[in-house]
């Protein structure tokens, strides 16, 4: 490479991370005061030029500083390094220690990813389609409402409550429960609902329709407890960015992560196999998004597959927070692995 090429790199690289940690316009002043002190401003300018032709840059006016382009954090993320989270110990003890109570080791994993990032963080339940269940329970709590709860072998637990619009005694619910489960316990619950469910339906006798309206209610349950549900937790502060200093830019920030629906599409449409997964700009399907960037990975917790990730403006910490990120699902898959706590332990 040309060493003319290789500082222009180099300049954007200054560029984008100066612009990180101040979120004004960066003029080649700066770049040459603080980054690059062999070059005379002169030759940034003409750097920047050349950067802002190749659509990396743009200038607001003709006086004011730079800022980086969607193709510019694009540009700006093939050419830095990313390091190793240092706190993975930390994280694999907080997983042990809670290795029983599964939701609350996501929501201490949630505070971290927000503590560390400064950023809205989130994670997607884990999709219980790819558990295997471990025990059905089922409980009455009105006339016609039934309590469910589905635990899977990973330790997981879902509950639903629904409406029944038959009558069942608790001795009845108890002795077709006590059926269930020793004919689906074990199996998938991806299998249940597509298979076995049906198989077992076909089997109930016309004398026996209260079995099949049990099912019925159970193949709604199982429906209702297997989409993706996404929890967000973050510190205030990260609103304090300039990015939300106007009413509508708050709005339109709101209403992304609250379409629930679209968030899980944007991640589960990602077909490639990567450590990480970065959406920005277009990516993100809608043009008020233009300024929103989403860093997530996949993690699994003993085989059953869940995201956890980041919404913020396009102005972040790239270089730590993709670290962390990328780390802390690794880690999460590494030490959730059947056998894994046991041996740690």
């Amino acid at each position: 490479m040309k060493k003319n090429e290789l500082r222009q790199q180099q300049v954007l690289v200054h560029l984008v991370e100066e612009f990180v940690q101040t979120a004004k316009p960066i003029s080649s002043k700066t770049i040459c005061q603080k980054y690059l002190q062999n070059a005379s401003p002169a030759t940034i300018r003409i750097d920047l030029n050349k950067l802002e032709k190749l659509n990396f840059i743009y200038q607001s006016h003709t006086s004011a500083g730079r800022m980086p382009t969607i193709q510019g954090y694009r540009k700006y993320l093939e050419l830095i390094n990313i390091s190793q989270y240092d706190k993975v110990n930390f994280l694999r003890e907080m997983l042990v220690n809670y290795h029983k109570d599964i939701p609350l080791a996501l929501h201490y994993v949630m505070q971290l990813l927000a503590n560390e990032t400064d950023q809205l963080s989130f994670v997607a339940e884990p999709e219980i389609a790819y558990g295997h269940l471990n025990k059905l329970d089922v409980f009455k709590i009105a006339d016609e409402k039934l309590l469910f709860v589905v635990s899977l072998d990973s330790g997981i637990d879902k509950t639903v409550i629904l409406k029944c619009g038959n009558k069942i005694s608790s001795q009845q619910l108890k002795t077709i429960v006590r059926y269930v489960n020793e004919e689906l316990m074990g199996l998938k619950i991806y299998d249940i609902q597509n298979k076995y469910l049906e198989d077992l339906a076909e089997k109930v006798t016309e004398e026996n329709k209260l079995l099949k309206l049990f099912l019925t209610e159970l193949q709604k349950a199982f429906t209702e407890i297997s989409s993706y549900y996404i929890h967000f937790d973050g510190n205030i502060s990260f609103l304090e960015q300039p990015e939300f200093n106007e009413k509508s830019a708050i709005l339109t920030f709101l209403n992304f992560i609250q379409r629930q629906d679209h968030l899980v599409n944007l991640m589960q449409n990602v077909k490639t196999e990567k450590d990480y997964y970065l959406l920005m700009g277009e990516d993100l399907g809608q043009p008020e998004l233009h300024g929103y960037t989403l860093i997530f990975a996949k993690y699994e917790i003993f085989g059953v597959p869940g995201f956890l990730g980041i919404v913020g403006s396009n102005r972040m910490d790239y270089k730590k927070n993709i670290t962390i990120i990328r780390d802390v699902a690794k880690t999460i898959t590494e030490t959730t692995q059947k056998g894994m706590v046991s041996i740690i332990k």
